[in-house]
């Protein structure tokens, strides 16, 4: 919105900085993040007046979570406000892919409050139906796929990029929504199931984030395209400034999210968050590079599916627990050593997702 502000100027004075995609991505971080801290305990307090006994808390989980008992969750209500309102404030309002983003964002964060509001008023871990979630799910990104593919230009429509091999495309042709449908969905759910303990998702969430913004920006400037070698898709520089509130948003989440963790992130955050970075991959045709830089998620969520496909035709177990980072809690690490080091690999990932842009 601030950015029109640039009509009231003459090349050369303050209002002039607001044309600038990195000024604004500045003022969007900080904006974020001074919500984190103005609205974070407050939220927090009333969370914790309405939610009574706060997030119920698996009986067949890890033995130490048996002490979060009574920490109210829906705490992704404080990213994606903060996320929601530095966005409207410093993004242009005119850019399609800002707009895809925020629906997905805003449509996967009501899901997600749903379920957290049926698991709190049940006091069990059902929630919404997982067929009715997943069913809204692909419904918000089937509109968003196609919305993407409308705006993208026409010699990129309905194509799959790869990364090093920049010349390489995959017709997909009407598939290509259906293909960006799964993408956005798995990435909600891949983060959903990461977030299990204090700190754990929503870091690597703000690592994958960052980068998700570089080459947004970068594939959105027909000069660093060239440089690089990947695909112009003009319009998605703009989705660096999203990006920018949700590390601001993530890292006022994080102060009070460290352990021992005050709030819970809940499907509110997780599935926003993880749907927001399909969306972003999606818009700028880094769909590959998305599954290297969440890596992570990846794993969290393959775990999930060798437990579960192993045990209906053995009986007998892979992992101690699934999601994966249970399964090191079962083997005696602590809670910090397990996040930390998931953060470690997170920035791994990456740079080995960063350094694709480069690689012929």
């Amino acid at each position: 919105m601030l950015y029109w502000l640039t009509e009231l100027s003459d090349g050369g004075d303050l209002f002039n900085l607001f044309r600038y995609i990195t000024f604004r991505a500045g003022g969007a971080f900080l904006t974020a993040l001074i919500f984190g801290f103005i609205f974070g305990r407050p939220l927090i307090d009333v969370l914790r007046k309405r939610q009574g006994k706060g997030q119920p808390i698996r009986d067949d989980g890890p033995e130490g979570h048996f002490v979060k008992a009574g920490t109210p969750t829906m705490g992704g209500l404080l990213i994606v406000g903060a996320l929601l309102t530095s966005t409207l404030l410093w993004a242009r309002l005119d850019n399609p892919f800002v707009w895809m983003v925020l629906f997905v964002t805003m449509g996967y964060a009501a899901i997600g409050f749903a379920d957290d509001y049926a698991k709190v008023a049940k006091q069990n871990t059902a929630g919404v139906s997982g067929k009715i979630r997943l069913l809204l799910g692909f419904l918000i990104a089937g509109l968003a796929a196609g919305w993407a593919a409308w705006h993208h230009p026409a010699e990129l429509t309905g194509e799959l990029a790869f990364p090093v091999f920049k010349n390489a495309l995959l017709d997909l042709g009407i598939f290509f929504v259906p293909f960006a449908m799964i993408v956005i969905v798995g990435a909600a759910n891949a983060v959903n199931l990461t977030d299990g303990l204090d700190g754990l998702a929503i870091m690597p969430v703000m690592i994958a984030a960052g980068t998700l913004g570089i080459i947004a920006y970068a594939v959105g400037r027909t000069d660093f395209t060239e440089y690089l070698d990947v695909h112009y898709v003009p319009g998605t520089g703009e989705i660096l400034i999203f990006c920018a509130g949700l590390i601001g948003g993530g890292l006022g989440f994080l102060w009070y999210n460290a352990p021992p963790a005050a709030v819970f992130m809940g499907d509110t955050g997780s599935l926003a968050l993880g749907g927001a970075l399909g969306a972003i991959a999606v818009a700028t045709k880094h769909e590959i590079v998305l599954a290297i830089v969440g890596g992570l998620f990846v794993v969290e969520a393959l775990s999930v599916i060798i437990q579960v496909f192993y045990f209906k035709r053995t009986g007998k177990r892979v992992f101690l627990m699934a999601p994966i980072h249970h399964h090191y809690e079962k083997k005696g690490w602590a809670e910090p050593q397990i996040v930390i080091r998931f953060w470690i690999i997170s920035l791994i990932l990456a740079l080995i997702g960063l350094a694709t842009l480069k690689l012929r």
